[in-house]
């Protein structure tokens, strides 16, 4: 519970890894992708027979909030799926949420703000705090609470060292871990009894195993909610998603998109529109997902790379590698160049205790799942 260890820009090495595999393909060997969150199926065919229609016009910019017609077309997701209202003009269409977190942050906090996260967490939040010129303070979770966040960890974290924000995601990456109903409430109304500006990463909606995923709104009207197309809706490369802002902030946030963004990619939005209305295609990649879940837990646990319990959410694996290694960078490097395997290591989402944890993702087939888990077997052989 202090401020992040060694918080200087680090490399982003789920990429990395991206990279390297490139470059043994480019050799022509085959490899086995689950370094990235990234569904093997494209977007739903409706969005691309869209797209193929729009192609021929011009691709002008938007407003700076996006397509009305996409914001619009977010309140009924928020009405149909959430049970509540929100205003389009409080609705931002980003580049991705990566550019939801950069306008959040300068949004919401002063230069040099602290900032909470969980300890391990999605890499780039240290990174672009880190490159934007606030502080992080990272909060741990560990297997033993199944990787959840409480409210009790918040003001534990908070009496040790004051921050002004907190940026939570649930399902959450690496782990998949996920807080209930009354778990959000509770984070919620710690962050209000402290002064806190709550940031709800919900990018992993709809990955939710256990039930509907609930989202901040349904609590607050406080709160900064950041989401995507990149996972639910198969659009990572679309590079297209969005935030509700609190009333305070929308103003302020619109200027920055203008200034740092001008607006999001418009054919994108055109395809967002239309994936809205294509749950069934998603959920339809999700039972995958699903199935996929079981199927490398319990892979994992036979080789003796452990995870604890299988992931309540979004769609990765948090194995332990501690049996093979102490150094998850050098094993993955080392899985990925002998077995044709890519995975990302541990030390991507915690700088602390990653050494001994890879994650694996099983957002591709059930074929690259079954061969990956042959090529370990056989790399592990005698280790």
């Amino acid at each position: 519970m202090t401020t992040a260890p060694d918080i200087g820009l680090k490399p982003f090495h789920a990429m990395e890894m991206v990279t390297l595999a490139q470059e043994i393909e480019a050799k022509g060997r085959t490899v086995c992708h689950l370094e990235v969150g990234e569904p093997a199926a494209p977007p739903a065919p409706r969005v691309l027979e869209a797209v193929r229609a729009a192609l021929p016009q011009p691709q002008r910019y938007t407003a700076s909030k996006g397509l009305i017609e996409l914001r619009e077309a977010l309140v009924h997701y928020y009405e149909s799926q959430h049970g509540v209202s929100a205003d389009p003009q409080s609705i931002m269409v980003t580049m991705g949420s990566s550019a939801g977190f950069i306008l959040a942050f300068h949004a919401a906090f002063r230069p040099g703000a602290k900032i909470a996260v969980t300890r391990p967490g999605y890499p780039a939040y240290l990174n672009t705090l880190d490159g934007l010129g606030f502080r992080a303070v990272e909060i741990p979770v560990s297997a033993s609470s199944g990787w959840r966040l409480t409210a009790a960890d918040i003001e534990a974290a908070h009496a040790a060292e004051p921050f002004e924000g907190l940026l939570f995601a649930s399902p959450a990456n690496p782990t998949g871990a996920a807080v209930d109903r009354a778990g959000l409430a509770e984070i919620v109304a710690a962050c209000a009894r402290l002064g806190v500006r709550f940031i709800s990463d919900e990018i992993y909606h709809g990955l939710d195993y256990r039930g509907p995923s609930v989202s901040a709104l349904e609590l607050t009207r406080d709160a900064i909610v950041i989401n995507s197309f990149s996972k639910y809706y198969c659009m990572t490369g679309w590079r297209v998603g969005w935030m509700v802002l609190p009333d305070d902030l929308v103003r302020r946030a619109e200027m920055l998109q203008q200034n740092f963004f001008i607006s999001a990619p418009t054919l994108s939005q055109v395809a967002a529109t239309v994936a809205l209305g294509e749950r069934d295609y998603s959920e339809e990649q999700k039972a995958r997902y699903a199935a996929n879940r079981h199927l490398l837990n319990d892979g994992l646990a036979s080789l003796g790379l452990g995870t604890g319990q299988v992931a309540e959410g979004a769609f990765y694996a948090y194995a332990d590698v501690g049996r093979f290694t102490n150094d998850s960078l050098a094993f993955s490097k080392e899985l990925l160049n002998v077995a044709a395997v890519a995975a990302t290591p541990g030390i991507d989402f915690d700088r602390v205790n990653g050494n001994r944890f890879v994650r694996f993702s099983y957002a591709g087939s059930r074929q690259t799942i079954e061969e990956a888990l042959a090529r370990m077997q056989m790399f592990l052989i005698g280790r």
